[in-house]
């Protein structure tokens, strides 16, 4: 099977918090709720998560001897509402795109997070999007927590 650019990974949660609290919560207090141990390049070592510069900026983690580790740079900061990332955790393949948007809803707010580009990666490409398809439901979850705190 070929993966091509209609094969998007699409997530959508609702957190019940207005897109505000969702939009900081994601990108300022991305270090205590990201699953670092398991999603992240040094693993166990890894303690934070941070965006850096908002657009042209960049999304990285850093150990606690101050290692750090490129995950993305920032397309599109268009807070509260819209964030583009061009994804590359792994240097030595190209980069996806993921787009995360804030809508409000009732009382709360949709995230979706879609993750496209897929046809960069060539032959690798079927991996790296199955992994990645239960990978965001994993990431998600602690995101849907902290949100609510």
């Amino acid at each position: 099977m070929s993966v091509n650019a209609d094969q998007a990974i699409r997530k959508s949660i609702v957190v019940g918090v207005p897109p505000e609290a969702a939009w900081s919560t994601y990108t300022e207090r991305i270090g205590e709720w990201w699953p670092l141990a398991t999603y992240s390049i040094h693993g166990e070592r890894a303690r934070t998560a941070l965006f850096e510069g908002g657009q042209g900026g960049r999304l990285y983690e850093r150990t606690a001897s101050g290692e750090e580790a490129h995950w993305a740079e920032i397309l599109a900061w268009e807070p509260p509402s819209r964030l583009v990332l061009l994804w590359q955790v792994n240097p030595e393949r190209p980069a996806t795109e993921v787009e995360i948007r804030f809508v409000s809803e009732g009382d709360g707010t949709r995230v979706e997070v879609e993750h496209r580009g897929w046809e960069r990666l060539g032959d690798a490409a079927e991996e790296a999007r199955a992994s990645y398809e239960s990978g965001w439901d994993t990431v998600l979850a602690p995101y849907v927590e902290a949100a609510a705190r």
